[in-house]
């Protein structure tokens, strides 16, 4: 039996066939909700919503929660607040497959009276017993004709003894899967609930699917589903147009994992990463723009993206790309947008400072400056909490730094002395750290370093001259002070 896609193309014969049909592309996202979104899977989701948005398509969400050991509704929320967090609503659902069990018992009685199905009675160990010394594992059809009863027993599908079935897929083109290396397959366990590969095939059959856009890891069981959907539907059987995407793979180009990676999308989130730039960096994990532009319009990536220009190879998650393109997502924004962006960061169960400490203005004043410098949004407590604490937050690495700086207390008294008479702007304090720099015979980001350790605890952050001029004289002189006490020493 044949699938019912070409390899090449974003519109074949049979997939303009279903599309007409049913009025139009429909694509699916069917995630199972036993753990965050993975970042795999968001981009499975995207490239099916980009798909329906470039094909003026609908996008389905269906919820395939029939795993009841597994499930949980809290990764459902999270699905669907994730999706809605990359800005990709569903066009329909989220259809729960727990609320579709009657369509699964028809297809099963549907197959079961064609004879597609047989009982099977036997456990794992007896399997495992019966085939250890076979060449190929696998069941081995004990059960295919000993005409059992179904009812407490598991349920297989009786797979044709010759032949292939060949997948055609758009971006892999024909995948052929001989009958002989596919065994009897169970598709309903003893308890009578339906496995995965029966349900997303009525499933599909019923919401009209054309296209079938998922990762590369459930080609195996494609042909599975296409034999229960011609048993089901028969040979001349309208089939959707199939898209197996590229895994994702890490700097090892190992696939990437939850156990090992960084890999929820919620995550990202929490960390700061825009939705924009996510969505933009996931788009090109595994396709490019025709034009080879990296920043794209949620417009661009609409009009550009095809399935059969999808690149069948891994594609590195690259999480230094991730944090390039968001930074130029950052600076993009207007100065509003990042203090709106940023403000989460800022809220009293985030913050490090006390709630009444915090103050707008300073905050709006040093924003441009931070807009420049982070990675993430999560970045902007640690970049502006000297401003908002009555005493810094001292790195211990900073510290240590400091400490090991032989000229350190000389530049802390002289800067102390200097400062106290100097105008206060951050132009006039330059000059004045400057003629320091160059009496003491040393390089200006030298004499800073020091003083930033002293004044905001860290050895990175925004500027330092706008830095104090914001902080304000007394509690520069102050932090001086204590930095400079610290260190003991002789008074220089």
């Amino acid at each position: 039996m044949a699938g019912g896609a070409g390899a090449t193309g974003g519109a074949t014969p049979v997939a303009a066939a279903v599309a007409a049909a049913v009025g139009g592309t429909r694509v699916r996202f069917a995630p199972s909700p036993t753990g965050f979104l993975h970042v795999g899977s968001a981009r499975a989701a995207l490239y099916n919503w980009l798909y329906a948005r470039h094909t003026g398509g609908i996008f389905v969400l269906r919820i395939e929660d029939t795993d009841t050991e597994r499930n949980r509704e809290e990764w459902v929320d999270g699905i669907i607040s994730s999706l809605s967090w990359l800005g990709m609503e569903p066009d329909e659902g989220p259809f729960r497959q727990s609320a579709r069990t009657d369509a699964y018992h028809r297809a099963i009685d549907t197959l079961w009276e064609a004879g597609a199905l047989y009982a099977c009675g036997c456990s794992r160990d007896e399997i495992d017993a019966r085939t250890k010394s076979n060449a190929t594992p696998g069941y081995d059809g004990f059960c295919r004709d000993r005409g059992l009863e179904r009812e407490g027993r598991a349920l297989r599908f009786k797979v044709p003894e010759d032949g292939t079935t060949v997948v055609h897929d758009l971006i892999r083109g024909d995948v052929v899967f001989t009958h002989e290396a596919i065994e009897d397959f169970v598709v309903v366990k003893s308890s009578g609930a339906p496995l995965f590969v029966l349900a997303n095939v009525v499933d599909d059959i019923d919401m009209h699917i054309t296209h079938v856009i998922r990762g590369e890891d459930l080609l195996p069981s494609t042909p599975k589903g296409l034999l229960i959907w011609s048993a089901l539907e028969g040979d001349d059987a309208t089939l959707p147009a199939f898209a197996h995407l590229p895994l994702l793979v890490n700097e090892r180009r190992q696939k990437l994992s939850k156990r090992r990676d960084d890999v929820a999308v919620e995550s990202y989130q929490e960390r700061g990463y825009l939705a924009a730039a996510m969505r933009n960096y996931l788009t090109l994990l595994g396709w490019s723009d025709p034009q080879g532009r990296e920043i794209l319009t949620v417009e661009e990536m609409v009009a550009g993206f095809e399935l059969s220009e999808v690149n069948h190879a891994p594609a590195f998650f690259d999480l230094k790309k991730l944090e390039w393109m968001n930074k130029e997502y950052l600076r993009a924004m207007s100065v509003d947008a990042f203090i709106e962006a940023a403000r989460p960061w800022l809220a009293p169960d985030r913050a490090p400072w006390p709630p009444e400490r915090f103050d707008e203005g300073v905050f709006r004043t040093m924003a441009p400056l931070v807009q420049e410098r982070v990675g993430v949004l999560g970045e902007v407590p640690d970049m502006v909490d000297f401003l908002f604490l009555e005493r810094p937050l001292v790195d211990e690495g900073s510290w240590e730094a400091l400490s090991k700086d032989d000229s350190a207390p000389a530049v802390l008294d002289r800067a102390l002395a200097i400062y106290r008479e100097s105008e206060w702007s951050a132009e006039t304090l330059h000059s004045a750290t400057q003629a320091l720099a160059d009496d003491l015979g040393r390089k200006l980001n030298k004499v800073q370093a020091p003083i930033r350790v002293a004044v905001t605890g860290r050895r990175v952050g925004p500027p330092l001259f706008q830095s104090l001029e914001v902080l304000g004289r007394e509690a520069v002189l102050e932090r001086l002070g204590a930095a400079r006490e610290r260190l003991g020493g002789d008074r220089g």
